[in-house]
């Protein structure tokens, strides 16, 4: 599965790119607005320092809006990937985009038929909103299950990116249910290298290893 960091935060990229575990970036309105920086900025500035796709969302809500938007957004870097809303113009839009050879991410996916459609449109890549669907009591990860039966079903060529991963678990089940992406906020991703037992395992060793010097010098 690949890793997505869901993050306008430069050091934050940069802290973890390092780890070589970072295969794209997504972005959104909200996101880039905590930075206090121009948006167009920002993302060249992520797109210099990640290989990977990086996506940027549209702010129109008509097709045409949004295709003129997603034209200007493609010039920026040659891995961006425009962020779609779910509706139908937002098909609309996804659909000429296709053709014009640009990459989109359909986002705030909440059923299959809407994951399916947007497949169908020629979404590169479609979003899922695992966290907020739990939060309405319905199971955001047997959404991506069901979602990656259908793509694979039918042959369609969307990668599911499992977005809203709120915690560790999220991640997990999101990865045995068959999310080619998982898109992870910077305050999760470091949950997902740490363990109490790898702690304590470590303070063990170096407890053991004192213990041994202090009996050799003795």
């Amino acid at each position: 599965m690949k890793l997505f960091l869901d993050t306008a935060n430069i050091e934050e990229i940069k802290r973890i790119h390092q780890l070589g575990l970072i295969d794209g970036i997504t972005t959104n309105p909200t996101i880039i607005s905590r930075t206090g920086r121009d948006f167009e900025t920002v993302i060249k500035e992520i797109c210099s320092i990640v290989d990977g796709p990086v996506s940027a969302e549209v702010i129109s809500l008509e097709a045409e809006g949004m295709v003129e938007e997603a034209e200007k957004l493609a010039q920026w870097a040659p891995n961006i990937v425009v962020k779609i809303p779910m509706t139908e113009e937002g098909l609309k839009a996804t659909h000429i985009l296709k053709q014009k050879g640009i990459k989109t991410n359909v986002t705030l996916i909440f059923s299959v038929a809407q994951g399916l459609l947007a497949a169908k449109a020629g979404a590169t890549y479609i979003s899922p909103f695992v966290g907020r669907l739990d939060d309405t009591g319905i199971d955001g990860i047997q959404l991506i299950a069901e979602l990656r039966q259908v793509l694979d079903t039918y042959g369609l060529e969307s990668e599911i990116i499992a977005a809203s991963i709120r915690n560790i678990t999220h991640f997990q089940e999101a990865a045995l249910a068959g999310a080619h992406i998982a898109t992870i906020p910077g305050t999760v991703f470091p949950k997902l290298w740490s363990h109490p037992l790898t702690d304590n395992g470590i303070k063990a060793f170096l407890s053991d290893w004192e213990a041994l010097q202090n009996k050799l010098n003795a």
